[in-house]
């Protein structure tokens, strides 16, 4: 089988109403017990954070469902209909998908009545999965498969932020105790995550006109079969370490426990996320010949500035080193979007015309929920 190259020709973005600033957050989400909350301010000094976007209204209605988010950008990578058309093969990836069934990519397809039918897949997972939803579509065009594909990544995660979900274990605990403040664990996560969707088009063929981007490679490790649970949601971590999802559950321990919001074991975060990410863009770049100087745009999804010092410092003691007037990021204006942040970095960077031809791209996306990883590298043709 003679392999094609693969170029990333077109990329988009879509971000639901105007950015949220982070004085405005609890008008969007609700106070927990028409309480302010005590963890805010802290996590907002941490994570470098200014702004966000929620696909909420200020009446705290839904204003986009994931779907509809995800197909905004997908149509922001065609000129016309007709080329919409064209396309061949539609991958994408969420930690928030709108229901359990029918699959997040196919209900986007619906959104496109344009297109034909083809194939659709919705690569499960957190961060990681926009990227897994990236490496089907390389993979496809990559055999020849198809000639063209759309990948996505895309988060609608506010809605699952709002207090209403949290309010029967707050009155619970206003019960049992005069601290009724929801644990740090649950909350945390509140100030850190934002809505959206952005795509790329990847061909078979370069852009006859302006730049576009040769993947040359898409590399992922995980690390589960060592280290328990770290993020979770519609599960409650026990004791051992073990998860024990919703279905396991009653429809009140569900409410009572607010098992449906995104929980985050922080401590086993700290211990393992930068040094794991460090050790596996070590193996990637030694398997492919590439020395961390070469690099002329590293573009790490991160969670939060808390880490961006120990990012660097890691990837100095492993030998890897790469300064800082060579990252791009864009955390501090978008906020974390989970499986869609590296696309926005992507998008901001391809749109920026700072890029040159033979600039080399390196993506690092960490994936907190039981420690997975993945790595990429483009270059700029």
């Amino acid at each position: 089988m003679s392999l094609q190259p693969v170029y990333i020709t077109q990329t988009s973005t879509f971000f639901p109403n105007e950015p949220v600033m982070n004085d405005d957050m609890e008008h969007y989400l609700g106070f927990i017990n028409n309480t302010p909350s005590k963890s805010k301010a802290i996590v907002l000094r941490n994570n470098g954070i200014k702004r966000r976007f929620y696909a909420l209204n200020k009446e705290r209605k839904a204003t986009h469902t994931n779907a509809e988010m995800t197909a905004l950008a997908i149509r922001g990578l065609f000129k016309t209909p007709e080329e919409l058309k064209s396309l061949r093969l539609l991958s994408c990836g969420t930690s928030s998908p709108d229901q359990m069934m029918p699959s997040h990519a196919v209900m986007t397809h619906g959104f496109l009545p344009e297109t034909e039918a083809i194939e659709v897949v919705s690569p499960a997972g957190v961060c990681c999965a926009g990227m897994h939803a990236f490496k089907y579509a390389f993979m496809a065009v990559r055999t020849g498969e198809v000639e063209n594909a759309v990948s996505t990544g895309s988060e609608r995660l506010a809605i699952s932020l709002m207090s209403e979900n949290f309010e029967e274990e707050a009155q619970k605990l206003k019960e049992l105790s005069n601290d009724p403040y929801i644990g740090f664990e649950k909350e945390f996560l509140r100030w850190m995550l934002s809505d959206g969707a952005s795509a790329f088009l990847l061909s078979s063929k370069p852009n006859e006109k302006g730049i576009s981007l040769r993947v040359e490679w898409i590399e992922g490790f995980s690390y589960a079969n060592h280290l328990e649970a770290c993020m979770y949601m519609g599960a409650e971590k026990l004791k051992d370490g073990s998860i024990k999802g919703y279905r396991d559950f009653s429809p009140h321990d569900i409410l009572a426990q607010s098992l449906l919001t995104i929980k985050q074991d922080v401590k086993l975060l700290s211990k393992y996320i930068i040094p794991l990410g460090g050790d596996g863009l070590k193996k990637v770049l030694e398997k492919h010949n590439l020395k961390s100087e070469e690099v002329d745009y590293f573009l790490p999804h991160m969670s939060s500035e808390f880490f961006k010092d120990k990012i660097y410092n890691r990837l100095i003691e492993n030998g890897t080193p790469i300064p800082y007037d060579k990252w791009f990021v864009n955390l501090s204006q978008v906020g974390n979007v989970g499986a869609a942040s590296v696309y926005l970095m992507v998008d901001e960077l391809f749109k920026s015309g700072k890029l040159k031809e033979g600039n080399k791209i390196l993506l690092l996306v960490p994936e907190s929920s039981r420690f997975s990883y993945m790595y990429a590298l483009l270059t700029v043709v």
